[in-house]
């Protein structure tokens, strides 16, 4: 599961992040309280508004309320990716394995008898790293907002938004944008991005749930009545990604 978390990562970054021409949705920026609301009660009309910790009143790190508000959106849509990549992915390993070598060496993909957390302890360490050597990147270049050609998404770039890697293209190597790379939403309507981006939002919500349920019904036997019948028992530390292999701490 592990594995599907880090490939989530690479594909899920701007892979549902609708494509943004000419004027913004009325969800694209969300920079206020009263912005939150708003769109609150179109992904859940029944409850609405819900912020019982006030974080859409803090100011994180004196960048302002507006900052805060765009780096808490950027984060849930991002752990909604995530969270949907891997809940498929969990699905996807617990059933079936590439059929061809992992390794160069010829090493077969771990068995789908294992868990997919257990298939994620038995990938080689430098496997690992390459996985997270691409993910460093990626978030480096949606930091750094692809070389500074879009604003930080705490600056007023919409959420979710992933940058173009035309700078980089034109600079170094063909790569192909994580969005639409072959233009087919280019004309999609402003109404068709706002009720995809809600969607997606709600998607993602449920999958966090759906991940963490697999989790727990791994790692704590019974936890999830629902999936007792299918949890495949896991005695490891899902959040010990380098368990047994690498520690900052040496141990």
């Amino acid at each position: 599961m592990k594995l599907a978390l880090c490939l989530s990562a690479i594909a899920g970054a701007a892979a549902f992040a609708p494509a943004q021409t000419g004027g913004a949705s009325k969800t694209a920026l969300s920079e206020s309280k009263a912005d939150l609301e708003a769109l609150a009660g179109k992904l859940n009309p029944q409850l609405k508004f819900y912020d019982p910790l006030n974080l859409a009143e803090q100011d994180f790190w004196a960048k302002g309320n507006e900052a805060t508000i765009g780096w808490l959106r950027q984060s849930e849509i991002k752990h909604g990716r995530i969270a949907m990549f891997a809940f498929v992915g969990y699905c996807v390993q617990s059933n079936f394995v590439f059929p061809w070598p992992e390794t160069l060496a010829g090493a077969a993909h771990p068995s789908a008898d294992l868990a997919p957390e257990a298939q994620w302890d038995a990938i080689p360490v430098g496997a690992k790293w390459q996985i997270f050597a691409v993910i460093s990147m990626l978030e480096l270049w949606d930091e750094c907002g692809g070389g500074g050609t879009v604003p930080h998404y705490t600056q007023g770039r919409q959420p979710g938004k992933y940058p173009s890697f035309q700078p980089f293209r034109d600079a170094v190597h063909p790569v192909f944008d994580l969005y639409d790379p072959a233009g087919f939403n280019k004309n999609m309507s402003a109404e068709t991005k706002e009720k995809r981006l809600i969607a997606e939002i709600n998607n993602g919500r449920l999958a966090q749930l759906g991940i963490f349920g697999f989790l727990c019904a791994d790692t704590i036997p019974g936890s999830v009545p629902l999936l007792t019948d299918i949890a495949i028992p896991y005695s490891g530390d899902p959040m010990i990604p380098f368990e047994g292999q690498f520690s900052y701490f040496g141990f």
